[in-house]
């Protein structure tokens, strides 16, 4: 089978390599759309994590099943799936604890295991969620972007009818975007430099959007909201987001820290100091697939909205990573590894 590969920076391949194996407990999956993650990008500009251990990337992905093991009930050849990429082991403190998106012996789809850039995954059972008949493969490979950004709202501290603010509008700027608005924010502003990501965010429900090229963004929302909003959220993970950020919630309120960082920032603790607002982060999510599968099923999150284009995996590098990374027009690219 065909698979891209990560070997370094700007260093990915499509390659030919085994089709994994199917063992106990596991089902086969014809990939059908498997989109690039703002982590994926971090690793394509500046290099592998530490975590990987294996070359093929891809762990957001939805497909069908081609083959199962005998000892598998829940799913069977022809079931339409997205697949979670997270598996945790299940002993260590953190996962009894029932946080398992910190398990610290944690194995992944697209890390360090073979993923879903690839024309086929064997995942387990477990790790499978069937998906509605009304509910499209697209919109499938969309479910674990947007399980981190309800996860990221739904473990702040944010409240029906409070305001919020969200710095970055790429794919999970708007998840987030969507997700704090089905939870009952009052007025959302949104901070991002692309005219065409700033459109799309007043298309899906923001009361504002605000370039910080050309205002101060932190003190617009100070001024409107009469002191900041009650959370902000940081979906874009730059010094200038985290800096404005910061600035703009108000007296007890939230910053939720949800992006990928590539390098250190600066920061004065005065600004915390003085209000007593809170940092928080928020990583992966925890069991959320189902709940989010009917959010986008139903319509609730419309992920359509954040799809630009559809490419093959061929093309990954120069119409996917090498695009993104300069054309920022784009947003959630999704590649097709096979075609029918």
């Amino acid at each position: 089978m065909k698979a891209a590969k990560i070997y370094g920076p700007k260093d990915i391949r499509v390659e030919d390599a085994e089709i994994p194996v199917l063992e106990a407990g596991t089902a086969k999956i014809k990939v059908e759309f498997a989109g690039i993650c703002g982590s994926d990008m971090h690793e394509y500009m500046a290099g592998v994590y530490p975590m990987r251990t294996q070359p093929v990337l891809g762990h957001e992905f939805s497909g069908t099943v081609v083959e199962v093991a005998p000892d598998v009930t829940t799913i069977k050849v022809g079931d339409r799936v997205a697949v979670e990429p997270l598996i945790p082991c299940g002993k260590c403190d953190n996962c009894k604890r029932g946080l398992v998106n910190l398990c610290i012996s944690r194995q992944g789809y697209g890390y360090t295991i073979s993923g879903g850039f690839a024309q086929y995954v064997v995942a387990k059972e477990e790790n499978i969620f069937l998906l509605p008949e009304h509910m499209s493969l697209e919109l499938g490979a969309l479910v674990e972007p947007t399980a981190v950004a309800v996860h990221a709202v739904r473990q702040s501290q944010l409240r029906l009818g409070d305001s919020a603010a969200i710095f970055g509008a790429g794919p999970i700027g708007l998840l987030l975007l969507q997700a704090v608005k089905a939870a009952g924010a009052s007025r959302i502003y949104v901070v991002e430099v692309s005219e065409e990501r700033r459109q799309k965010a007043m298309e899906l429900g923001a009361a504002v959007t605000l370039n910080p090229m050309e205002v101060d963004a932190t003190q617009f929302i100070l001024d409107e909201t009469r002191g900041g909003v009650d959370v902000a959220f940081d979906a874009a993970g730059v010094q200038a987001t985290f800096h404005s950020g910061v600035r703009a919630v108000r007296p007890y309120g939230e910053f939720k820290i949800v992006s990928v960082w590539e390098k250190p920032v600066t920061f004065d603790p005065n600004t915390i100091v003085r209000t007593e607002a809170k940092i928080s982060g928020s990583y992966a999510y925890i069991r959320l697939f189902p709940e989010v599968i009917r959010l986008l099923a139903d319509g609730v999150i419309d992920g359509k909205a954040v799809i630009t284009s559809i490419i093959d995996l061929d093309d990954i590098v120069e119409k996917g990573f090498e695009l993104l990374s300069h054309d920022k027009k784009q947003c959630k690219i999704l590649v097709k590894p096979n075609q029918d």
